[in-house]
């Protein structure tokens, strides 16, 4: 399949998301089906096949991009911004590796980072939230450390393994961006 490097950073590029490519819609439904991803997000009880992917990648809306590596232009994850709002500058960031081997090796920061340099400098975004399981370590941890402050929670909201987990909100606004990237390019 055939990627586009509309946002570059040092190890990947972010591509613009293709969802009627037969690549994607199986990479999806692999995903979605693998019990490490889908239950960071409550999926975990979902049983996806390709034809269910095809139409719910059809129907999302926002700025939605593959997440690829440089070396060997190989598609590891996705990330958007998505439930934008225009009048009030705002949106919700979701992102996801997907492939085991390149977790927990700073891809999802980087991403996030170009992805928020993205919306917050060439959109006009004010704030931008996410929301994260209290019970997803790895993440809670990316989040905090690319800039992302709790905002608040919701608490018990997703049962999976006998458990009730919270869920987390956390966002960041333009100018903790700015500063943060400011701070960044001062101490290198």
């Amino acid at each position: 399949m055939p990627y586009f490097k509309k946002i570059i950073g040092e190890r990947l590029y972010l591509s613009p998301f293709c969802p009627d490519e037969p690549e994607t819609c199986s990479k999806w439904a692999e995903w979605m089906n693998d019990l490490s991803v889908s239950a960071t997000f409550g999926g975990h009880h979902l049983l996806v096949s390709i034809s269910q992917v095809k139409k719910t990648l059809a129907e999302l809306q926002g700025y939605r991009f593959d997440i690829v590596l440089q070396d060997g232009d190989n598609l590891i994850g996705h990330i958007s911004l998505h439930d934008l709002d225009h009048i009030h500058r705002h949106a919700f960031l979701g992102v996801l590796i997907g492939e085991t081997e390149h977790r927990n090796k700073g891809y999802a920061a980087e991403a996030i980072r170009l992805l928020l340099e993205y919306g917050f400098c060439f959109l006009n975004l004010h704030n931008i939230m996410l929301s994260v399981h209290a019970d997803n370590k790895p993440g809670l941890a990316c989040f905090r450390k690319v800039g992302f402050r709790e905002a608040g929670r919701r608490r018990e909201w997703v049962f999976k393994n006998g458990e009730y987990v919270d869920v987390i909100y956390m966002d960041m606004l333009a100018r903790e961006f700015i500063k943060n990237n400011n701070e960044s390019n001062h101490n290198a």
